[in-house]
């Protein structure tokens, strides 16, 4: 009996939003799947530039992004303390930048305070969260709650980039766009509110992420079950 073979999967064009550095990674691992990234982001990140790193009295810290560990490692060399990281790429950047003992709760916001939370008993002090003058959830909060001393501390800010017309055309155009917080789907709104894109696929990390397209012209939306960005990009070669 002859062997069927699988059918060829089409090569797409995928729009990578997130802030760099972080979208070159993303980038990488797109084209490992045999698609063509398109690298455009729709956020910048600046450091905030008074941010001061106050150890004191901190026995872990909590990072919710890639871009909080990066901007914790420019403005401090110690690498001792015990990180709790989001997800796996947050993790990944924190062994990245020297951590050694890094736990990650695969997971959102409330995940990560739910994990911290059932290691109470083991911290000294208290968790510092390194993050966003805009946060994407409040950790800080969700920790109190569960009765774990915390602190922010805020060291960068993400900020809209703009695109003419003519630059978000071809973006528009592409096969699916990959969307990884709430705030670049918000930049994305506004574009689409003058530049509708009605066979653009809408792939976000969560379905949080996806909710400010709600009444957007736009093509199908997707988000995987899990906030991981191994399982968004599955869903790239699935049906629409």
């Amino acid at each position: 009996m002859a062997q069927i073979r699988p059918m060829p999967r089409r090569r797409q064009k995928i729009w990578i939003t997130r802030a760099q550095p972080g979208a070159d990674a993303t980038a990488e691992r797109v084209r490992l799947l045999g698609h063509e990234p398109i690298v455009a982001p729709l956020l910048a990140v600046k450091l905030l530039p008074d941010a001061e790193v106050d150890l004191a009295g901190v026995a872990a810290l909590a990072f919710t992004s890639a871009n909080g560990v990066r901007a914790f490692a420019d403005l401090s060399g110690e690498r001792a303390l015990r990180v709790f990281a989001v997800g796996v790429a947050t993790a990944e950047a924190a062994r990245a930048a020297g951590f050694k003992l890094v736990l990650s709760a695969d997971g959102d916001v409330e995940a990560l305070a739910n994990g911290i939370a059932m290691r109470r008993g083991e911290l000294r002090g208290a968790v510092l969260h390194p993050g966003a003058l805009e946060p994407a959830g409040d950790l800080v909060g969700a920790l109190e709650a569960h009765g774990v001393t915390a602190r922010r501390l805020l060291l960068y800010e993400t900020v809209p980039v703009a695109f003419t017309p003519e630059e978000a055309a071809p973006l528009l155009a592409s096969d699916a766009v990959l969307l990884h917080s709430p705030k670049a789907t918000q930049v994305l709104a506004g574009m689409l509110k003058a530049q509708p894109a009605p066979a653009l696929r809408v792939l976000g990390l969560s379905k949080a992420v996806v909710k400010p397209l709600a009444r957007a012209k736009v093509g199908p939306r997707s988000f995987p079950s899990m906030p991981l960005e191994g399982a968004l990009l599955n869903l790239i070669d699935r049906a629409p």
